[in-house]
């Protein structure tokens, strides 16, 4: 008897009995950019994407929630910008504002709240800079570790007391985790989680993103503290097990495209739900491709979305979840 395996994909009906991976607005996460402004503003280098004002966020998330999409995560772009990051632990500071108007108007909606000084510091850095005795120029200068611990501390104590359901630190210091953990459960907030960027890369697809929050470093790079990209896999194993060690509840693999491999290795290594970062760099290429009609967008990222389902991904923070979720649901009502 000759095996046929093309019986099993003859149909829509039949493809779609016997899927294994399946896609579903219930595992995107949306992402908002918020700035302290009261107009909405095209991002160049991500079409579709804006900066939001704070009611417009609100919008944002209240769209979000009526697709299916349960979570959004918080981007924030303020007015000042200092050497130390202020506004991104200020009481008054825009995500601070931006969560407590979400948490007010959606409150089935769960806030998360990106947990750095990247977006907040005048150098771009995600921390406050020191100098490298011996060193000269640019190379001169690196993040101090253990001063920024304090600060993205003071922060997600913040972010928790607006409202913030998870805390999503994203600096790469290391310690990080335990030092939010220990912040956290000391001022009441043992109920919050934190959602760790515990494997994120030094990575050239983050350039749309540094455009649309302005974090791109005035002086060296970041390759000290984000991840060497040909590091391997020891590296990602022991990025992950410290910061599940340190009380993480969840992992993330950032950026995911180029990672599928790391992002599946994290997934059988660890018994914790693991989220796969879809980048601005990887939303703006489909976006480029598809306006120049050389790939069918709506299949490209459905294609891509589910490429990080099968790897094993539990949660994708996608740029195209909107869109994503009207697509699935289109699918489903045929």
């Amino acid at each position: 008897m000759q095996d046929r395996p093309r019986r099993l994909r003859r149909t829509p009906a039949l493809r779609a009995l016997t899927r294994e991976v399946h896609l579903h607005p219930s595992q995107f996460i949306h992402p908002i950019f918020v700035h302290e402004r009261d107009t909405v503003t095209d991002i160049a280098t991500m079409p579709g994407v804006q900066r939001h004002s704070i009611d417009s966020a609100v919008a944002q998330a209240r769209e979000a929630l009526a697709l299916g999409i349960p979570s959004v995560i918080l981007f924030g772009i303020p007015d000042h910008k200092d050497a130390l990051g202020t506004q991104a632990y200020a009481e008054e500071g825009v995500i601070q504002r931006a969560t407590r108007a979400i948490k007010a108007s959606v409150p089935g909606i769960s806030v998360i709240a990106d947990t750095c000084l990247c977006e907040y510091t005048d150098h771009g850095h995600c921390g406050p800079l020191c100098e490298v005795p011996g060193l000269s120029g640019a190379d001169a200068w690196t993040v101090d570790n253990d001063a920024s611990l304090a600060l993205l501390a003071q922060t997600a104590v913040s972010q928790a007391r607006a409202g913030a359901d998870v805390i999503a630190p994203s600096a790469m210091m290391d310690g990080q985790v335990a030092a939010i953990r220990a912040a956290l459960d000391a001022t009441g907030f043992t109920h919050v989680p934190i959602m760790s960027y515990a494997v994120k890369y030094a990575s050239a697809y983050y350039g749309p993103f540094r455009d649309a929050a302005g974090s791109t470093p005035s002086v060296g790079n970041r390759a000290t503290y984000q991840m060497d990209p040909a590091g391997g896999y020891r590296e990602a194993l022991r990025e992950a097990r410290l910061d599940a060690e340190q009380g993480a509840d969840t992992l993330m693999v950032k950026p995911a495209l180029a990672y599928l491999d790391v992002l599946n290795l994290l997934k059988r290594e660890f018994d914790l739900p693991v989220v796969a970062y879809n980048v601005s760099g990887e939303y703006s290429l489909i976006k480029a491709a598809a306006a120049a009609g050389f790939m069918d967008e709506r299949r490209t990222v459905l294609e891509t979305l589910t490429g990080f389902r099968r790897a094993g991904a539990d949660a994708i923070i996608t740029y195209h979840a909107m869109d994503a979720a009207r697509w699935i649901a289109e699918q489903v009502s045929l």
